[in-house]
């Protein structure tokens, strides 16, 4: 009993002995230890039916301080994702457990492997279990189940993200018509002056005598100023209505046309009323160049005797025959048809410049290589502004990207002599040839589980270029990693590629990007014309945005 007791007294006292370093190293062990990150997935079944779904679940156990990146798109190919819900967190002191669950289906039966995903904590990628999972056929009882006419097709109007180009198209259109018609076709509102100078010449010269009996020239003592208008009024109104070339005669020359028509009989004024209107001009004339000053009193009458002038030879002049009304309704309308030519000429003017002067802007903006490509369609161009991109995967393992236009699958025939080592190649290209455009994905299996032979592969497709009469190839190859850090060989240069159907070679680029892993290599191509600067930025966009998966 004695030696038990002692034994128990010499342990403790050398548990007490025992520093209290090896109790921090201790304590932190354990504390290490519990900030490990912890990840576990499973699927609620590993059968299904032809589009029936399957809930992948992910659960990352972590300290509350991590930073946790699931996947999201397209990442369990060849299974289709239906929907990624919304990640559960709970608490509990200073660690946190996110679930994560994905709904997934297939719609084509057989066997299919479940890819591992891979889940990033703190920057450092951690990956799930794949898992096989096996999609059946359904059985259908064509007997029981009633059967129905395929539905017709239904049009789907697509949606037109150049909408705005035809609005501002339409409205600059509509301002240009706007202002045309404003300014040359809008019946305008007339003035004062207008409305007058619209009157025929006899109501005309009588409106514009009462405005200067109305007029202050007297009362100011502006004899010049009135006696001007008084005889202007009259000449104006002579040589249109009498058709007497007055504007620019004299007193004498004036006198001697007036006389010269009465004798011929075309204006019957007699004698005293043309004598009267000699001595208003002379007057005027004494006026306007002596700076005589005749009483008030004359000068009013001066202005009455000029009315009744006007009206004695308004009266005198003969009533025009049928062939002069005649004459003078086609020079009216021929007078109609130039002023509606000219106004047209002038719209027409006005919307060519208009449209002249937006070209000469946008091509001081952008550019005239631009604008030239912009009115002749360049292709190349034309794809770079498409607004409606495709994101897709193509192929297995599947090599996802964003282009201008989609993908097609290409059958690919696999030589006999390769057919012991390909499984199977998939191809999807998109191609330009008389731009030398092309962007094309190669997903190929092998038979064997052995990582690839980029350079080889490569080498491959560079002959074959030299097959199909390319010249001066030069090859570069550096390290490519996409923007989820796969790494993989990028293989770039340019050549002279020679013109469907020509023997004219024409300067061209290539870029080939090759990844892959054991069983498996995928390899992205492009190629376009050196000088084709649109074509450079739909590359540069479309490499940009390379994934691939790790793993067949």
């Amino acid at each position: 009993m004695k030696s038990i007791t002692s034994y128990i007294k010499n342990n403790v006292s050398q548990c007490l002995r025992v520093p209290f370093l090896y109790l921090l190293l201790i304590s932190s062990f354990f504390g290490f230890s519990q900030s490990e990150p912890s990840l576990k997935s499973e699927v609620d079944a590993t059968t299904l039916k032809i589009g029936e779904q399957i809930h992948f679940k992910v659960t990352v156990n972590v300290d509350s301080t991590a930073q946790v990146i699931f996947p999201e798109g397209q990442t369990f190919s060849p299974l289709e994702t239906v929907e990624a819900f919304k990640t559960d967190t709970t608490r509990k002191k200073d660690r946190i457990t996110l679930q994560k669950t994905y709904a997934l289906t297939q719609f084509d039966s057989g066997s299919y492997k479940l890819p591992q995903q891979r889940i990033e904590i703190n920057g450092k990628g951690f990956f799930t279990d794949s898992l096989r999972i096996e999609v059946s056929n359904i059985k259908v009882d064509t007997v029981a189940q009633k059967m129905f006419d395929i539905k017709p097709l239904i049009t789907v109007q697509k949606s037109n993200t150049n909408i705005w180009k035809i609005i501002l198209a339409i409205l600059f259109v509509t301002i240009i018509g706007g202002l045309v018609y404003w300014f040359l076709y809008r019946k305008k509102p007339l003035t004062e002056e207008e409305k007058v100078a619209l009157l025929p010449p006899y109501d005309r010269a009588l409106l514009e005598l009462k405005k200067l009996e109305n007029s202050k020239y007297l009362i100011q003592d502006e004899y010049k100023q009135y006696y001007s208008e008084l005889t202007d009024i009259v000449r104006s109104y002579l040589h249109e209505d009498a058709n007497v070339s007055a504007l620019e005669s004299t007193t004498d020359e004036l006198i001697a046309k007036l006389e010269l028509r009465k004798d011929a009989g075309e204006l019957d004024l007699d004698k005293e009323t043309i004598s009267q209107f000699k001595k208003i001009l002379q007057t005027a004339d004494l006026v306007k160049f002596a700076k005589s000053k005749p009483p008030v009193s004359a000068a009013e009458s001066d202005r009455k005797a000029v009315e009744q002038i006007v009206v004695k030879t308004h009266e005198a002049i003969p009533e025009p025959t049928e062939e002069e009304l005649l004459e003078q309704a086609e020079y009216q309308e021929e007078l109609a048809r130039k002023q509606k030519r000219k106004k047209t000429l002038i719209a027409i003017s006005a919307a060519v410049g208009a449209i002249l002067l937006g070209m000469v802007g946008f091509t001081v903006y952008h550019g005239p290589t631009k604008v030239w490509d912009t009115l002749t369609a360049h292709p190349s161009k034309k794809m770079l502004d498409n607004k409606e991109w495709v994101s897709s995967s193509y192929g297995y393992p599947p090599i996802s990207l964003e282009t201008p236009e989609v993908l097609i699958r290409k059958k690919t025939k696999i030589p006999a002599e390769a057919q012991a080592k390909i499984k199977e190649v998939q191809t999807f290209v998109y191609q330009n040839k008389a731009s030398l455009f092309t962007i094309a994905t190669t997903s190929t299996t092998f038979n064997e589980q052995e990582e690839p032979d980029h350079k080889k592969s490569t080498e491959h497709l560079i002959e074959n270029f030299e097959k199909k009469g390319t010249k001066n190839i030069i090859t570069k190859n550096e390290e490519f990693t996409t923007i989820a850090g796969v790494k993989g060989l990028k293989t770039y240069g340019s050549g002279k590629f020679k013109i469907p159907n020509s023997k004219e070679l024409i300067k061209g680029k290539y870029i080939i990007l090759s990844f892959g892993g054991k069983g498996f290599q995928q390899q992205v191509l492009f190629t376009w014309l050196e000088d084709d600067s649109y074509a450079q930025q739909i590359i540069d966009r479309v490499v940009t945005s390379v994934e691939v998966k790790t793993e067949s």
